[in-house]
């Protein structure tokens, strides 16, 4: 429904910056003190829970909503395509437009084809050498960088686009058949358009590239051994940090438009995919829907190698929230939120104006160091218990994705002391495979999140390799 006459108006107030900063600072201290006590009787029993995933007093999300003002994000006449959401309410659509990114500048990623709903998942829109900005940055020699722009859907089902850059060693392939693929899903975990890898191989290092993107060096290896390596920009135009079903859509459509540009280089090669921490969200997406949404691709889909997973987003509630790697819980959130708008109608006032600030354009760097505040996402509510509302319940089950077997066999290996994304998420995603009757395999290796990213990438690589050349993967689950 369309806000009344005096809802508008008190959104076209716009109070000086200043007193809403002191505001939501005061509302922040307030509410942290209120909350500090055990959640009302009227909560549901969290014992077996952790505290980080508490209820609030239920008279916080109204006190909040009644100090800090509505944000005066912009009425809009039209809803541009990119915030188009079927079945929503105008305002929640303008709020959707204003939540999303900025846009980079460069057509190639901002543009929305008007005729989106018309091309079919995969379907090439354009493509563009950046050969001459790539080749420095990748170090191994390449013949040629092709970024690429496809049509696909995102995780409603609706038309979108994705991209992705395709680097080609200049060197033969050595071996039987057409050169592999290795598609490398970085960590990109940003909210900003312009952090992208397709960004920095297209324009050149710059304040918005990734370290990741670079370390460890899979695509410099993986070029240096005679692989077309694609790197896709997997979080989308949206940039919809942790949304798997997003990110599994744009790697598998990356691979059709490959196909669609060069048949015989890449239409008929041997695929795998590898991603740590982000890009195993993106890795595990892929290879949980390959089966269902690209088919085609299964039967040369020989593994995916994922390190680091985010499996659980549930459980990443009681390891992320409310502590240093709050920063980065709540970007994940809020970028699953701009691909999922129903969890934006749970955005308290403080919150629209944090979601429409500059901060929306954040790259990782920025997102961890706000894990400083220590700042608990039940404050950003306007529901006493978001973490057991019917929306959180459903955002859990839509990003764990358990009822999805992968046909793509899978190597997961984990930290056996991690203690931001807990062992046990990864754990269960390989029994869940395996129940399934997936191909998979276990690895968990010496260290936390980023000590595990080091002791477990060799095994993990010399896995990849052995499946690009030919050797199949062997299942180790259970047997009966």
């Amino acid at each position: 429904m369309r806000s009344s006459a005096a809802g508008d108006r008190r959104r076209r107030r716009r109070p000086a910056a200043p007193r809403t900063a002191s505001m939501l600072v005061a509302v922040v201290l307030t509410a942290l003190a209120v909350t500090a006590p055990a959640a009302p009787a009227s909560a549901k029993p969290l014992s077996h829970e952790p505290f980080t995933m508490g209820a609030m007093p239920e008279e916080i999300p109204g006190a909040i909503d009644e100090i800090v003002p509505s944000a005066p994000y912009p009425q809009l006449r039209t809803i541009p395509q990119r915030a188009a959401t079927p079945g929503a309410s105008h305002r929640l659509q303008e709020f959707r437009a204003a939540v999303l990114p900025d846009p980079t500048g460069d057509p190639f990623f901002d543009r929305w084809a008007p005729d989106l709903p018309d091309r079919r998942p995969g379907e090439l829109l354009a493509h563009r050498s950046v050969t001459a900005a790539a080749a420095p940055l990748v170090t191994a020699p390449i013949a040629e960088a092709t970024q690429i722009k496809f049509a696909t859907r995102d995780a409603l089902d609706q038309p979108a686009f994705g991209t992705a850059t395709v680097l080609v060693p200049r060197s033969p392939w050595p071996g039987t058949g057409a050169r592999p693929i290795l598609v490398n899903n970085l960590p990109i975990d940003s909210l900003g358009a312009a952090c992208t890898p397709g960004m920095t191989l297209a324009h050149g290092v710059g304040i918005a590239t990734g370290a990741t993107d670079f370390v460890p060096p899979t695509t410099q290896l993986a070029l240096a051994r005679g692989y077309t390596v694609i790197v896709p920009d997997h979080q989308g135009p949206r940039m919809a940090y942790a949304e798997p079903t997003t990110a599994g859509h744009i790697v598998l459509d990356s691979l059709r438009a490959a196909g669609a540009l060069d048949r015989e280089a890449y239409g008929r090669s041997p695929i795998a995919m590898t991603g740590y921490s982000g890009g195993a969200i993106a890795t595990n997406g892929a290879a949980a829907l390959a089966g269902s949404y690209a088919p085609e691709l299964s039967d040369r889909m020989v593994g995916a190698a994922l390190g680091g997973v985010p499996a659980d987003f549930q459980l990443l509630v009681g390891s992320m929230n409310a502590n240093l790697a709050t920063g980065l819980f709540h970007a994940a959130t809020f970028g699953i939120a701009r691909e999922r708008p129903r969890m934006l109608t749970m955005a308290n006032h403080a919150t629209e104006w944090l979601a429409t600030s500059p901060l929306k354009n954040v790259c990782v760097i920025p997102a961890a160091l706000a894990g400083g505040t220590f700042l608990p996402m039940q404050l950003l509510a306007n529901h006493p218990d978001p973490f057991h509302s019917p929306i959180a319940e459903e955002i859990y089950s839509a990003t764990r994705m358990s009822d999805k077997k992968s046909e793509v066999p899978l190597y997961i290996y984990q930290g056996g002391q991690e203690f931001w994304i807990p062992a046990i998420g990864a754990r269960n995603l390989y029994r869940a495979q395996c129940r399934l009757g997936a191909n998979a395999a276990y690895r968990e290796v010496l260290g936390e999140h980023a000590i595990a990213a080091v002791t477990g990438y060799p095994e993990a690589l010399s896995w990849l390799d052995a499946r690009l050349r030919g050797s199949p993967a062997r299942s180790e689950c259970p047997r009966g």
